[in-house]
């Protein structure tokens, strides 16, 4: 049986949030259960600790990408195999061209990015 959900106050709590929260990826639970309800509370703690810990930086796309990538260990090939495109993923990182609605989405599902700092404008240069 699951434990009591607690407020994350430490690393060790991020952690253990965090493993338990990617088990519901492999078996997602049913829509107004238990499970569900213990998945969308340990989210809701889990974005709480990272807004308080890992506050994303100013910016616009580029740079929340690459804060992401930095905070995950990541590079611009893991940027690129993501998008399926070495060039988009080395225009978006120069600034030159924010990401596609789909890009958006998919980075902020694989990466955790907040929807709304890849929305930002990005001016042409």
């Amino acid at each position: 049986m699951a434990t009591d959900i607690r407020i994350i106050r430490d690393e060790a709590g991020y952690m253990a949030a965090m493993a338990e929260f990617e088990a519901f990826f492999d078996n997602e639970p049913e829509v107004g259960s238990d499970g569900a309800d213990r998945f969308e509370l340990l989210g809701l703690l889990l974005a709480k600790y990272e807004e308080e810990h890992f506050p994303m930086p100013e910016g616009g796309p580029a740079e929340a990408i690459r804060f992401a990538m930095d905070r995950q260990g990541l590079g611009q090939s893991d940027l690129a195999e993501l998008l399926g495109s070495r060039s988009r993923a080395s225009e978006i990182l120069r600034g030159h061209r924010g990401p596609t609605l789909s890009q958006i989405r998919l980075l902020s599902k694989a990466w955790n990015i907040p929807v709304q700092v890849l929305i930002h404008e990005v001016d042409a240069a």
